[in-house]
């Protein structure tokens, strides 16, 4: 059974969905507030985090940003509409996914599945490795090493790279890597694969050959270059 850690000050709100995820036959722990959940997740063996943004004490994003600092496990941001944050910040700031309030059980559940699926990746052999120019990705440390600097990644970033990685010069669309790897439909304005893209761009060095490495083509999408530099028409 995957255990999860809710976390959100809202205790009926709290209650209703621990008992909702628990039928689902989850291993649910809470916490109410962002100190309490962050020293929870530190010290517990978790699946998953589903974090309210707003809380007392400490608020979701500030949590957020102590526990990259410390862990990869996987964060579903909540947030009341209306709410003084947006979905770009809790993507740039590595959390997995993003859900607003109000939303029904079945939508956090759908969520939940799509990013511990994502998240079996890191479970992968050790020996497993794809390698493209001067990036070689390694499945099982959810890391990639690149000109000898070894960088952190997100599951979501992990998956989004091995992608590209695997398919140099192949343009793919906002709408099939949403599918593809966040496990939903695109809205509108959705920008979740605009700002991972982003993460990866800042996490990676600058290639040697002064080409960029990721190009973004207008209302096609997004392709990894090739070195030979060929770029669609």
């Amino acid at each position: 059974m995957k255990k999860l850690l809710l976390i959100d000050d809202d205790k009926e709100l709290v209650s209703l969905l621990s008992d909702f995820l628990r039928k689902e036959n989850f291993i649910v722990d809470i916490a109410f507030d962002g100190e309490q959940g962050l020293q929870k997740a530190l010290s517990g063996d978790y699946d998953m985090l589903i974090l309210d943004a707003m809380m007392p004490r400490m608020n979701g994003m500030d949590m957020l940003k102590l526990l990259r600092q410390k862990s990869d496990v996987p964060v579903l941001i909540l947030a009341n509409k209306g709410d003084p944050i947006d979905k770009a910040l809790g993507v740039a700031m590595n959390a997995d996914d993003y859900l607003t309030k109000p939303f029904c059980e079945r939508d956090l559940l759908a969520q939940t599945l799509s990013i511990l699926r994502r998240n079996q990746h890191k479970k992968i052999d050790p020996k497993d490795m794809i390698s493209y120019l001067d990036v070689q990705l390694y499945h099982d440390q959810q890391q990639v090493i690149c000109q000898n600097f070894t960088i952190e990644l997100t599951t979501t970033e992990l998956l989004l790279l091995e992608t590209f990685l695997t398919h140099p010069g192949k343009i793919f669309s906002k709408v099939e890597l949403s599918e593809d790897i966040l496990g939903k439909k695109l809205l509108p304005f959705d920008r979740s694969i605009d700002m991972h893209l982003s993460n990866i761009r800042r996490k990676l060095p600058p290639r040697i050959d002064g080409n960029t490495r990721v190009k973004n083509f207008r209302g096609k999408g997004y392709m990894w270059v090739e070195d030979t530099l060929q770029i669609p028409a």
